[in-house]
Formats: structure tokens, C-alpha cells, sequence
């Protein structure tokens, strides 16, 4: 009799093409599934909890899979599945759940952290973990308008386009925090889903205005009128500043 295994999974984004499987075996999907058949013998399909795009990193996504038997104890799935995988992915712990689980379904919401780094030198060990803006951000008008974004609203005009149509793009928002620390900034989105390049695109509004605070309003406006949105209103950040913290369920 099969068991559903659920795993929490770190891991470096700039050498993958994305969560999801690529035909060119690139994708954090393919390695873990490549390294669930070297462990199982069995070729297995990996559920995510969501996709992240290329250069997207991660420090708790969650995935399953199901497994033909229990040859091995939950603990012992992190180990061996970190011996076939590549250090720039980690599994940090699993267990065994009921069949009624999934990584994706189940989850009711999940958290995004961005991170900028908001002087004119980005240091050697932030390349590839945050975004370089040298021009000065107001502080105060970012965490205001942020507040735009929580609530439920139509986040079309915060959405790209994947290459199919979107049916539903109404989301909730439960919290957006913009803090500082020195140079760092960071803005965490905790949300119960994200279109595609959502968070992206609300951190690219949230920089425009804390650039230029005269333009405080102009998320609240596209919210409203997503139709009307220019296009030079649109401008997602770069995918090496984000990080899925966590999910839920």
C-alpha cells in the first residue's frame, strides 16, 4: 500500500529554471524527482505547494509525493534524498500524511519576503539574493501604501501573463510589512495565493512610489481600475530579490 510523503524543501534559485519541471530536466521539480527514482527505484511525481520562477529562491516550500511503501522511516528521507540532490537544494524534514493531503490544494495561504538593497554598492555576498536600488526610497510612503494592497481586491493590473487566461484573479491579502535595517530593506506579503509575478510587481509599485512619493495613490488606482493601467505603471522586480518564506495550512 502507497504512501503520501510531505516534505519541506529549501533551495538557491539562481541555478534553476523555476520550480516547476522543465523539458531540459532544469527545474528544482526534476532534480527532486530524479532524486526520489534514485532512492525508490520508481519514477514519482513531485507536487509543489506552488511554482516559483527561475532565480526565485525558497526556505520552506512545501511538496509530496507518493510513495509505493514504506521502506523507509520519514526522518530518513531528508538524507537520502539530500545524497542524490545538488547542494543548492536542501530537503529539511518530512512525514507521512493522510491521502486526503496535498501540497498545493491544502495550503491556505503563503508568505513572500523581498529584499532590496537600497545604497549604491551591493555588497559580493547580496548578489543573487537581493535587488540593487541606488536612487533613495521613502521609507514611510512604502509602508503606507503598501497597506493598499491588504484587503481582497482584483490583481490584474499585478498579474503577467503565463501564456494562458487567467479566470479568477480576486485575491486576499492578510498583511504587507515594509521594514529597514541599514541598507536592507525587506517587504513581506503574506497572502492566501499570488498570480504569476504577482509579488514581483507589487514590490516594482511599491519602489516607483517610494522613488517618487508624489505618485501615492497609484496602487490604490490600480486596484480600482485595473483596465486603465498604463504600462509604464508596470514594472516587476527582479526574480533574485524574492524568497517563498513559507506556506500554510
Amino acid at each position: 500500500m502507497g504512501s503520501r510523503l510531505k516534505f519541506v524543501v529549501a533551495y538557491d534559485g539562481a541555478p534553476f529554471a523555476g520550480w516547476q519541471s522543465q523539458k531540459n530536466g532544469a527545474a528544482v521539480q526534476d532534480h527532486l524527482e530524479r532524486a526520489f527514482a534514485a532512492v525508490s527505484g520508481t519514477a514519482l511525481r513531485v507536487h509543489g505547494a506552488g511554482r516559483t520562477d527561475a532565480g526565485v529562491h525558497a526556505l520552506a516550500q512545501v511538496a509530496h509525493a507518493d510513495l509505493p511503501d514504506r521502506s523507509l522511516a520519514a526522518a530518513q528521507w531528508p538524507s537520502a534524498l539530500n545524497a542524490s540532490l545538488p547542494p543548492a537544494i536542501r530537503v529539511l524534514r518530512s512525514s507521512y500524511v493522510r491521502a486526503t493531503f496535498h501540497a498545493r490544494f491544502s495550503a491556505r495561504g503563503k508568505v513572500y519576503r523581498y529584499r532590496i538593497w537600497n545604497a549604491r554598492i551591493l555588497p559580493p555576498l547580496e548578489v543573487g539574493r537581493a535587488w540593487l536600488v541606488a536612487a533613495p526610497l521613502d521609507l514611510e510612503t512604502m509602508a503606507t501604501e503598501a497597506q493598499a494592497f491588504v484587503g481582497r481586491h482584483e490583481f490584474a493590473s499585478f498579474a503577467a501573463n503565463r501564456g494562458k487566461v487567467e479566470h479568477d484573479t480576486w485575491r486576499t491579502i492578510e498583511d504587507v510589512r515594509v521594514r529597514r535595517s541599514a541598507a536592507r530593506l525587506t517587504i513581506e506579503v503574506t497572502g492566501d495565493g499570488f498570480l504569476y509575478k504577482m509579488v514581483r510587481l507589487m514590490v516594482g509599485a511599491l519602489v516607483r512610489v517610494g522613488r517618487e512619493p508624489g505618485l501615492a495613490g497609484e496602487i490604490r488606482d490600480r486596484l480600482q481600475h485595473p483596465a486603465r493601467v498604463v504600462s509604464s505603471a508596470r514594472f516587476a522586480a527582479p526574480a533574485a530579490g524574492l524568497i517563498l518564506l513559507r506556506v500554510r495550512y
